[in-house]
């Protein structure tokens, strides 16, 4: 019997297929509302899964990869992502809330906080998404750097997406600093002797790099989990090498099991360089799903989907259509590959989310493969992941 796998799902507006609003059950007059998004994050609480991301950009959102457009007739303009994270939380019990930021162009301080407020709201269900942008009508929002104009099938400056994803490493290393800033017992709290913080339990980040030289001590105390969950989508070598020495859970998108294996191992690879071999890190697979009772039903509304958009759908990741069933089967052939769990992306929402949690969800259950109950009261113990030690507790007692 294989071991049990891990699901998430990635959640963006009405759906990942860009005419998902204009289906009959979709909400788009809803999607700027707080209901919407408890909504959902609730049906995947329901299936059991392990958490929901939330996508977000600094940009609106364009058909085009590297440039805006002046479409129409997709959905445009969105919530923050951490901040629909935050409203959400109190609503939910169980599942992690993973946000995405994007790093190229924030300060990883801001997010820290942020990032850890999420954790003590959701009492120890946080995580993040780091995204790296080398979009330049987004750097353009900002006046600090300046990106020369990429195409999809242009040449790209030498060392521009190492610098980037050197630079996302760094900003990950600030954070887990900031973070750990705060000993866990650094509160005293204690009204008798009027004592209500041990400063000698808070430590400066003391972090000088090429990006950052962030020196203080987080406002917010060390978070619940102790670090919250970071994590990062990644599509080739320099970005594998970002999930190995950085993130607890990386997203990659195989074309079958051969590629699966290729990408494990090159992700591990570069987790044994950075000296993380012992770490558990989770490597997901990410798959665009169309679910319905039959296979035909799945197809058909696909192909209308693809209809209205006037083009056929295409994504970075695999595109499944087909049932619960056919997509358990796919599941289980990567999981041998090595993979420890699923990001699946709705194509359209709610349809998407519903089929997984109500038809995939149970055939995973059938074959013994998934949960039947939450097991843990964190994100960190959803994934099997042990509450790390505070480097500077450790560093203390160690001396």
């Amino acid at each position: 019997m294989s071991e049990n796998l891990h699901l998430a799902v990635a959640l963006d507006g009405a759906g990942w297929h860009p005419a998902a609003w204009r289906e009959p059950d979709a909400r788009p007059r809803d999607l700027l509302t707080a209901g919407y998004w408890r909504d959902l994050a609730q049906e995947a609480e329901r299936g059991l899964l392990d958490f929901v991301t939330i996508e977000d950009s600094l940009a609106l959102q364009t058909a085009e990869p590297f440039r805006t457009d002046e479409r129409t007739d997709q959905v445009r303009g969105r919530l923050d992502a951490v901040l629909i994270a935050s409203r959400v939380a109190p609503l939910t019990q169980h599942i992690g809330l993973v946000p995405t930021a994007v790093v190229t162009h924030t300060e990883p301080f801001h997010l820290s906080k942020a990032i850890a407020t999420l954790d003590y709201v959701s009492t120890g269900r946080a995580g993040i998404r780091v995204q790296v942008s080398l979009k330049e009508h987004e750097t353009r929002l900002f006046g600090r750097r300046s990106v020369p104009p990429l195409t999809p099938d242009g040449p790209i400056p030498d060392g521009l997406i190492e610098d980037a994803f050197a630079e996302a490493g760094d900003y990950v290393e600030v954070l887990r600093r900031l973070w750990d800033s705060w000993e866990d017992d650094a509160e005293i709290r204690d009204v008798a002797t009027g004592r209500f913080v041990d400063v000698d339990k808070l430590h400066p980040a003391d972090f000088t790099g090429r990006w950052f030289s962030v020196k203080g001590v987080s406002i917010t105390p060390r978070p619940p989990q102790g670090q919250p969950i970071v994590t990062a989508l990644a599509h080739q070598t320099v970005p594998y090498r970002l999930v190995g020495s950085s993130a607890d859970v990386g997203y990659v998108t195989p074309r079958d099991v051969a590629h699966a294996r290729e990408i494990l191992a090159e992700i591990r690879a570069a987790q044994a360089a950075a000296g993380r071999s012992e770490d558990h890190l989770h490597v997901f697979g990410d798959l665009v799903v169309f679910l319905d009772g039959d296979e035909a039903s799945a197809r058909a509304r696909r192909d209308r989907l693809d209809e209205r958009a006037g083009a056929e759908y295409r994504s970075d990741a695999t595109v499944f259509t087909g049932t619960p069933a056919g997509l358990a089967d796919l599941l289980l052939d990567w999981q041998a590959a090595g993979l420890t769990g699923f990001r699946l992306r709705p194509g359209a929402l709610p349809h998407d989310l519903t089929a997984i949690t109500t038809g995939l969800v149970p055939e995973l259950q059938r074959r013994g493969v998934f949960r039947t109950a939450y097991e843990a009261s964190t994100l960190r113990g959803l994934l099997g992941l042990l509450r790390p030690a505070n480097r500077f507790t450790s560093a203390r007692k160690a001396s």
